[in-house]
């Protein structure tokens, strides 16, 4: 049972770094910054594959009344916001800066829980959860790559994840599974962003990305879809088997490896250098093709203007100036 036990975190862990890595890279190496877009392929990815699990029955799914859908109608609109600002804080902030920040989103579960819910916590949880949120406060201070788009969008994104941790522990015990709840999540995320994808200008700011037929970023975008769905499952296995501690030992297991380096799966696969090296080139195509559009034009008003001030003559005169003969 141990063993097994060690199995289900290492391969929690595993899928974790994973896709969390996967999905840097495709926001911070090929900037594919459509959020819409990407966390629409993702639920889309991961509501299939759940859904062709519950018909070859590796998974359990039950029909649900309308209104328990309902009832959990708030806790997938809070998804929503995890998935969309967190993949726009990813995009803009190291992976390590993520994590620290993300990690805020305990604090406030522990705060509305001997607030609200007046329960007893213990002095290491409250002291753990101060020294979170003091590393949180010190981050700005101390990130050589500031960017106040990236840690604006990572407050959005630990308060939606905090809210909804909040939420789900309102709700049990609950009717719905936690297969239930994400099978929900994932059908009304990827509803809600397909029809966010126009008015946030990505479904045709996508058609200008450089890199859109490119089989990395095919690859990359699979891998993502796949992993999400892998880490969704072995989460909710993680759950099912262990306390709430030994899971929460297991997540900050999962985030370790990750303060070395995001680029090393970049550089595993000469990526970063590689991309870089295309993207001058386009430019240099591109710019290279306006200045000979420039000067075909320019050559095409010049040839206009010449005709219409070249002197032109009766028919059957001729334009040959004739010089007189002396006498």
């Amino acid at each position: 049972m141990n063993v097994r036990r060690s199995l289900l975190g290492l391969t929690f862990c595993t899928c974790y770094l994973a896709s969390h890595l996967t999905n840097k890279y495709v926001l911070s190496v090929l900037k594919f910054t459509y959020p819409t877009l990407f966390q629409g392929w993702q639920t889309f990815v991961g509501g299939l594959l759940l859904h062709m699990s519950w018909k070859l029955g590796w998974v359990e799914i039950h029909s649900s009344l309308r209104s328990d859908v309902l009832t959990w109608l708030p806790a997938s609109v809070l998804f929503v916001g995890i998935i969309y600002a967190g993949s726009k804080a990813l995009s803009r902030l190291a992976v390590p800066v993520f994590f620290i920040l993300h990690n805020v989103a305990e604090v406030l579960t522990c705060v509305y829980q001997q607030c609200v819910w007046k329960e007893k916590t213990s002095l290491s949880k409250i002291c753990s959860a101060l020294f979170l949120l003091a590393a949180a406060g010190c981050l700005p201070f101390q990130d050589s790559q500031f960017d106040p788009d990236g840690y604006f969008w990572a407050l959005i994104h630990f308060f939606c994840v905090g809210s909804y941790q909040i939420l789900r522990k309102s709700r049990k015990p609950s009717v719905l599974s936690d297969i239930d709840q994400q099978y929900l999540n994932y059908i009304f995320s990827m509803v809600l962003l397909a029809f966010a994808s126009h008015p946030t200008g990505d479904l045709f700011g996508a058609l200008d990305f450089p890199f859109l037929y490119f089989y990395r970023f095919h690859g990359s975008c699979c891998a993502s879809g796949v992993l999400g769905f892998f880490l969704m499952l072995s989460t909710v296995k993680l759950r099912s088997v262990l306390a709430p501690g030994q899971c929460a030992a297991w997540i900050f297991f999962a985030k370790l490896p990750a303060w070395w380096t995001w680029r090393g799966p970049a550089g595993f696969l000469r990526a970063e250098g590689f991309l870089m090296k295309m993207g001058k080139e386009r430019k240099h195509a591109a710019c290279c093709w306006r200045t000979q559009h420039l000067a075909s034009l320019l050559r095409a008003i010049e040839r206009t203007r010449y005709s219409e001030t070249k002197p032109r003559f009766p028919a059957g005169q001729s334009c040959e100036l004739r010089v007189p003969q002396p006498s």
